[in-house]
């Protein structure tokens, strides 16, 4: 089946999210229309002030857009209530985090275990599919390890084991590589990759052009509009650099 067949997880139509300060109207969103199809690898890239936390925010059911239409895996849930909007984030999005986002006094297996705990599923069924999602990621000896006992890299892949524990229909991640040295950061993205190879829709949002090489698409926002969708490396989506952001020397975003 080709991409353009595959179905439609996010639906962006007319999307706009303004913000009033004073006598003065923010345009953080623009009137931004695309759609991503299942088991895409899509990069949402833009520098500070382009949209791209914005989006999101939308994306993710932290936000709401002022107007437009957003359908997440064939729900409109663009003017949902937080309750509902909160149901949604927990049965159908995985975040992934650049500071990680995990409990200090919560163990590794707790920590993955957390969003399972508040979708309501029962013990036993928690800690399997905990432990399976950790194994996944090679982290299985460092279930009983609190998080400051464990590297930036190792923290990272507790954090994608989390959104995987949930079986997400997309996994957002935000500036995953953001906190780490580089080496590490490429470890971390080609795990991404091997993710999405396996048919996982990822989300990945950034301001790093050698970051959103790593997808297959890309999405560039300037000044809350789209202006550029297409596939990465290709002429117009401005991306050569291939080495992953770093935690020193990073370029602001």
């Amino acid at each position: 089946m080709s991409a353009a067949e595959k179905r439609p997880l996010i639906e962006f139509d007319e999307i706009y999210k303004l913000y009033h300060m004073g006598d003065e109207t923010v345009r953080a969103v623009d009137g931004v229309s695309f759609t991503i199809r299942e088991g895409e690898f899509v990069a949402i890239v833009g520098q500070s002030g382009s949209g791209k936390s914005t989006c999101m925010n939308i994306i993710g059911c932290l936000d709401v857009p002022t107007s437009g239409r957003y359908i997440l895996n064939c729900e409109e849930v663009s003017s949902l209530s937080d309750d509902d909007l909160a149901h949604i984030r927990n049965r159908t999005l995985g975040f992934i985090f650049q500071q990680y986002n995990l409990i200090p006094k919560l163990s590794v297996l707790e920590n993955v275990e957390l969003p399972l705990l508040y979708a309501g599923v029962r013990a036993s069924e928690r800690a399997e599919r905990a432990k399976a999602a950790l194994e996944r990621v090679g982290l299985s000896s460092k279930l009983k390890n609190i998080p400051a006992q464990l590297s930036g890299g190792q923290q990272q892949r507790v954090s994608i084991a989390r959104a995987l524990a949930g079986d997400p229909s997309v996994i957002l991640a935000d500036e995953p590589t953001g906190a780490l040295d580089s080496k590490t950061g490429r470890d971390v993205l080609r795990f991404l990759e091997e993710l999405n190879a396996e048919g996982n829709t990822i989300v990945l949002i950034t301001h790093d052009n050698g970051i959103a090489s790593h997808a297959g698409r890309i999405i560039r926002l300037e000044d809350g509009k789209v202006v550029y969708d297409g596939p990465a490396g290709v002429e117009g989506s401005v991306v050569t650099d291939t080495a992953p952001q770093t935690a020193e020397g990073e370029v602001a975003g």
